[in-house]
């Protein structure tokens, strides 16, 4: 169960996050559309889980581990973006966040555009809890 402070920073590390990811890929990579889907800080406040989602999906798994590679970086972006905020900035991992994909799936099982998931429900894939 998540408190209100873990809530609380969560919200504004988002929101900051947002910020240096996108401006971060208008200076790098054009066309590509970066969104922080969630962020889930732990009890102790000291780490953060980022799910992102990044558009085109072909430069996903590239674009995952530029912004890995350059955690520390992001990190010290944010640290001078809520050092009025916050003490310290939790350490971040970065995940890709499926669930775009999941219902894109669903919902093409359902049009009829693949096997019936109802008749077979093996062809779903199995989701990764978060």
């Amino acid at each position: 169960m998540e408190t209100n402070r873990q809530k609380k920073i969560a919200g504004v590390l988002q929101k900051d996050l947002v910020d240096v990811l996108q401006s971060a890929a208008r200076n790098g990579a054009k066309g590509v559309i970066i969104s922080v889907t969630k962020v889930q800080v732990t009890s102790d406040l000291s780490q953060a889980k980022v799910f992102l989602s990044i558009f085109p999906n072909d430069k996903r798994d590239e674009l995952l581990e530029g912004i890995i590679s350059n955690a520390p970086l992001i990190r010290h972006e944010l640290s001078q973006r809520t050092k009025n905020q916050l003490r310290r900035v939790p350490g971040l991992t970065f995940f890709m966040d499926d669930s775009l994909d999941y219902i894109e799936n669903i919902d093409a099982s359902l049009r009829g555009k693949n096997e019936d998931p109802i008749k077979n429900p093996e062809i779903l894939p199995k989701r990764r809890k978060l």
